[in-house]
C-alpha cells in the first residue's frame, strides 16, 4: 500500500488512457475497458488516472461507468489544461480560469461523482501566470466540486511557486528506465524528491516506457493512430537500439524469475515510498502482471544494475 493525503492506496495505479486514445485505437473495446477497471478494483488497485482530453471526454466518460457502485472504493484523478484539435491531433494549452472552471463541471458529470478526488493541471500554460491557474484550482476545492490539486510535468520551480498558494498533492510526470528527467537529469530539478520533501505524491506515468521496457514490442511497427507512430525513440534506427534497455532488464528480472514490466514498475517503486505508478493496459493478463510487480524485491546490485543501463536514443517527445 501507498498514501495519498488521507488515504491508503494499492502501490500500483491504473494509467486509463490507452483504453480510449493514443494506442492501437482500433482495438478499443468500451465493455471490456470498463470491466478491467472493475477488476483492477477488486485487485486493490485503487488510485485510478483519466484525463478530460483522452479521447475527447471519452476516457472520463468510461471511467465514471466503471465505478458505479464502488466509487467510495476508489481515488480518482483527472486532468485540465490541454486541448486537443480532433483534425490534427495536435494539442494546445489552455489555463484561464474559464477553462479550468469549465472542464471542472463537464469532467465531474462526465466521471458522474460529486468532486473529484484529484484534479491536476495538465501542462502549464506559458501565456496565463500560473497563480492565475492555480487560483481558479484551488477555488474549486474551497467549492467542494475537488479535494486536491497536483501539476503534471512541471519544474520544481513550478511546483514551488504552486505550493505557496495551495498545497500540491500531487505531481505527475514520465518516469521509467529510459526517462529519468523528474530525478533531476533533464537540469529543471529533482522532482521526485521535492515531492518526498513536501508531503506530495509523485506519479509516474508511462512506467513501461510506453509498453517498451515489457519486451513484448518486438518491432517499431505501428498502426497510423498509434502515438508511438511518431515518437523519437520508437523511430527503426534508434528502436534497435534502444533494445540494449531492455536486455538489462530483462537480466535482473530472469534472477528473480518474474517479467521485464514487473522489473520496470518496480524500479520506479524502489525511487520512494511516495511514488504511485499509473501503468496502462487493456488486457487482463498485463493488469495482473503489473499490480505484482509491487512484491518484487530488488536488491541494490538489481538497482545498481538498473541504474547503469545505457541511455535512451532519442528524444521522447
Amino acid at each position: 500500500m501507498r498514501r495519498f493525503a488521507d488515504r491508503k492506496v494499492g502501490a500500483v495505479g491504473l494509467g486509463c488512457m490507452g483504453m480510449s486514445w493514443a494506442y492501437s485505437e482500433s482495438e478499443r473495446d468500451d465493455r471490456r475497458s470498463v470491466a478491467l477497471v472493475r477488476e483492477a478494483v477488486d485487485l486493490g488497485v485503487t488510485f485510478l488516472d483519466t484525463a478530460d482530453v483522452y479521447g475527447a471526454g471519452h476516457n472520463e466518460t468510461l471511467v465514471g461507468r466503471a465505478l458505479r457502485g464502488i466509487r467510495d472504493l476508489v481515488v480518482v484523478g483527472t486532468k485540465v489544461g490541454l486541448v486537443v484539435d480532433p483534425e490534427t491531433r495536435r494539442a494546445t494549452r489552455d489555463g484561464t480560469p474559464e477553462h479550468v472552471r469549465a472542464g471542472a463541471v463537464a469532467s465531474l458529470r462526465r466521471l458522474n461523482v460529486d468532486a473529484i478526488d484529484l484534479y491536476y493541471l495538465h501542462r502549464v500554460d506559458p501565456d496565463v501566470p500560473l497563480a492565475e491557474t492555480w487560483g481558479a484550482m484551488a477555488g474549486l476545492v474551497a467549492e467542494g466540486k475537488v479535494r486536491y490539486l497536483g501539476l503534471s510535468e512541471v519544474t520544481v520551480a513550478q511546483a514551488e511557486e504552486a505550493h505557496r498558494l495551495h498545497p500540491v498533492a500531487a505531481i505527475q510526470s514520465e518516469l521509467s528506465l529510459w526517462t529519468r528527467d523528474a530525478l533531476g537529469a533533464d537540469g529543471q530539478g529533482n522532482v521526485v524528491g521535492w515531492c518526498a520533501a513536501n508531503g506530495a505524491a509523485f506519479v509516474p506515468f508511462a512506467p513501461l516506457g510506453r509498453g517498451f521496457l515489457t519486451g513484448a514490442v518486438a518491432t517499431a511497427e505501428f498502426e497510423e493512430s498509434d502515438l508511438r507512430r511518431r515518437l523519437p525513440r520508437f523511430q527503426p534506427t534508434a528502436f534497435r537500439q534502444n533494445l540494449r534497455i531492455v536486455d538489462v532488464v530483462r537480466k535482473v528480472a530472469a534472477r528473480h524469475a518474474v517479467t521485464p514490466a514487473q522489473v520496470a514498475i518496480a524500479w520506479t517503486l524502489a525511487q520512494g515510498g511516495h511514488v504511485i505508478p499509473i501503468p496502462g493496459t487493456r488486457r487482463q493478463r498485463y493488469l495482473y502482471e503489473n499490480t505484482r510487480a509491487a512484491g518484487v524485491d530488488l536488491t541494490e546490485e538489481d538497482l545498481a544494475e538498473l541504474d547503469a543501463a545505457p541511455p535512451p536514443v532519442g528524444g521522447r517527445c
